[in-house]
């Protein structure tokens, strides 16, 4: 079953700079999904169920934060990582995100390679040298 990871973020750049990042992982057969808000996001992870979500905080129609809880209380989609990236990264922000359900709080700038570690992770992918 080809495993997915959506990438979720209203900043052109940020979208293609983590496409960036996690295309080596599409020679593992991993799928690349993106949405641009809140609202495409929601529906994008009711549709394809993405393994891994990568969302932004700060989007039109709805925030990553509105977005997260929905999925993980209301819609108890708990098999699905929710990593929130986002610039905010204050202790208190933090703290409200691991409340609405995230698995991972990343700040930007992120590192990439960071980000890809995580990814092989949380799919699996991990080499055991």
């Amino acid at each position: 079953m080809t495993q997915k990871i959506l990438i979720v973020d209203d900043e052109p750049n940020i979208l293609i700079l983590m496409e960036q990042v996690l295309e080596e992982l599409e020679d593992e057969g991993v799928e690349l999904l993106t949405a641009r808000n809140g609202e495409e996001a929601l529906e994008t992870i009711k549709t394809e169920k993405p393994n891994l979500v990568f969302l932004d905080v700060m989007m039109p129609k709805m925030s990553g934060l509105q977005v997260c809880q929905i999925v993980k209380q209301d819609l108890q989609m708990n098999d699905i990582y929710i990593a929130i990236l986002t610039a905010k990264g204050q202790e208190f922000d933090k703290q409200k995100g691991i409340e609405v359900g995230a698995d991972l709080y990343l700040t930007k700038p992120f590192r990439p390679k960071e980000v890809l570690e995580k990814s092989k992770q949380v799919l699996g992918l991990c080499k055991n040298i």
